[in-house]
């Protein structure tokens, strides 16, 4: 197996490290990460999905992919307006929302091809949400240790993986069919470590405020 393989494979057994650890924490979540941890759940299902449905002689997954983004969309809107304290940030989230599914259904060609488009506008957003949120956390009303705070390390993930990722959702379409792979590297490594952040962030029990 070469590497973009073995990347790719461990990239998918990735996506269930928050689940497990979810599971194990379960009874510790807020109503929030519990969220969080329903979308890892379902979000863990897409790549595995994708393998069976190439083995079984599916021409065509990209459809998933596209199904992907969409629900991504609707889980990062719903915990971000839960996160968010002020009533701005939550009006921003919404309106975020609407643009960026505005932008999917507007420049989408085909649910057969790579939804560059709708993971670039994704990308976008979850990077302002997530610095909209580092901006709260960074001035709470109450003293609290940050890197003690499960969503500190989720809100951590999903900056890194959309800040990484965003350039290569952006240009994965003009790269030449062949070379794709070698490039979706980049996806793989960011996709494993942004599932550990998210891992670490389910692990955290609530911190009391001072």
């Amino acid at each position: 197996m070469n590497l973009d393989m073995s990347l790719a494979l461990a990239s998918t057994i990735s996506g269930f490290f928050p689940v497990v650890v979810a599971l194990f924490n379960y009874r510790h979540l807020d109503k929030v990460l519990r969220i969080a941890a329903l979308f890892f759940l379902i979000a863990s299902v897409f790549d595995p999905a994708m393998w069976l449905l190439a083995n079984s002689g599916s021409k065509n997954t990209m459809w998933l992919l596209h199904l992907n983004v969409l629900v991504s969309l609707f889980f990062y809107t719903v915990i971000y307006h839960k996160l968010f304290a002020k009533a701005i940030y939550k009006k921003i989230t919404i309106v975020l929302a609407v643009i960026t599914l505005f932008i999917m259904m507007l420049f989408n060609r085909s649910l057969d091809e790579y939804p560059s488009v709708s993971n670039t506008a994704l990308s976008v957003q979850m990077i302002m949400l997530s610095l909209l949120y580092f901006s709260q956390l960074l001035n709470p009303l109450k003293y609290v240790d940050i890197e003690k705070q499960g969503l500190f390390w989720i809100n951590a993930g999903v900056l890194f993986y959309s800040s990484v990722n965003i350039f290569l959702f952006m240009i994965f379409t003009q790269i030449p069919v062949e070379d794709q792979h070698n490039y979706y590297i980049i996806n793989s490594i960011t996709n494993i470590i942004a599932n550990i952040l998210f891992s670490v962030g389910l692990f955290c029990k609530p911190q009391k405020t001072t």
